[in-house]
This record gives structure tokens, sequence and C-alpha cells, in this order.
């Protein structure tokens, strides 16, 4: 899709869990005269059935949607519709983790949820012509990773990150490597760190993500 055309207003589906923050962004929204809210969603399901019948320009994204459907992924099953609308992420997780799951994933833009309504409207407007959009904290974040790579997976590190993604305990790890825990633990450490995550769901997810997994 090619965003507005002609001076019409930009169609917008909003998906956030939390009901009063939808109504806190559909009352922002219904301000702006040339943004048109087509539907709401609390969920990546109902967001995907809404987007099929309602053909938005931009979706508004957030990323954690309690169970089902997290908004990267959602993102990514928007992005495979034809016509498929753009995806602006509306969140307040800015890990280098989310930011990465949410570009690959297809998002256009990424923004923080303490921005400015006149950043949000600036932001929907540049998503609905397809340029990127992104809150100033998340460019640096993003500029940063480029600018420096994080190093590469160790093998070991790999083979950690694979028992891992099985859902198996350090104790567990530790017993299948012939290794102790504190060894288990210093891998995981060194393996968040360049992955950027601080969790053993977040490592996995951008494990699988980056395609590191066998």
């Amino acid at each position: 899709m090619t965003g507005t055309t002609g001076g019409n207003p930009v169609r917008i589906l909003v998906c956030d869990d939390h009901a009063v923050v939808r109504a806190g962004l559909l009352a922002l929204l219904h301000s702006a005269p040339d943004i048109e809210v087509v539907g709401e969603a609390g969920s990546g399901e109902e967001a995907l059935a809404l987007a099929r019948r309602t053909r938005p320009d931009v979706v508004l994204m957030d990323l954690q949607l309690g169970s089902g459907m997290d908004g990267a992924e959602t993102t990514r099953r928007l992005r495979a519709l034809a016509p498929a609308p753009y995806v602006l992420v509306l969140t307040t997780y800015d890990t280098d983790a989310d930011v990465t799951r949410a570009i690959e994933a297809g998002a256009t833009g990424y923004l923080l949820k303490a921005e400015r309504a006149e950043d949000l409207f600036t932001a929907i407007h540049a998503s609905a012509q397809g340029r990127p959009a992104l809150s100033p904290p998340v460019a640096d974040r993003v500029l940063a990773r480029l600018r420096s790579p994080r190093p590469a997976l160790t093998p070991r590190e790999r083979e950690i990150l694979a028992h891992l993604s099985q859902g198996l305990s350090n104790h567990a790890i530790a017993r299948a490597l012939y290794i102790s825990e504190a060894t288990v633990k210093t891998h995981l450490r060194r393996i968040y760190d360049k992955l950027g995550v601080d969790t053993r769901a977040g490592a996995v997810a951008v494990a699988k993500e980056q395609r590191l997994l066998p």
C-alpha cells in the first residue's frame, strides 16, 4: 500500500491488549482530522481478521499482546497480506532484541509510548508512505548496533543455545555437555550480551529470528 493519496486521511487500525491504552489512543487519534480509525484489536489474531476486512493503511502495533501471537509475529503476518498494511510499532519496550524482531518482521516504524502526540502523528504519516519512523532512542540503538556489530557466537555458545531452546535447565545443560553449572552460567552471560537480551526466552527468540539454531 502507498498510504495517503489525494488528501485522503490515513486509515488506522490500533492493536493493543490493554483496553484502557486503546481507549486513550483512539481518543488521541480521533482528534486528528487527517487520521481515520477503522478498527481496534486486543490481540494479534483479531488484528489480522480486522485488517483483512478493513484494509487499513497503517496498523499501530504493540509488541506484548498477552497470550497468542506477539506483536512481531502479528507484524510478519500482516505484511504477508495482499494488500499489506504498513506496521508502526508503538510500545514501551526498546531492547535490541525487541527492535530487531520488529524490524525483521517488516515493521516500517518503531515508536515508544513516551513520545509526544505530534511525534506519533508524524510517524503515522511517514509510515503510511512507507518511510521509516523511529523514536530517537531506538534510532540511536540501531545505529550503534550497525556501527559495532556484536561478536559471533562460538561453537560452544551455539551448542548451549540449542539446549536452551529445548527448555533444558542449567543443570541439565551442564550434564549434557559434561561441564559445570558455573561454566554454563558464564556462557549464558556471554550469549545474552552478544544477542542483546537479558532472559532465556529473549535469547531463544533472537536465535530463532537470526537462524542461529540447528
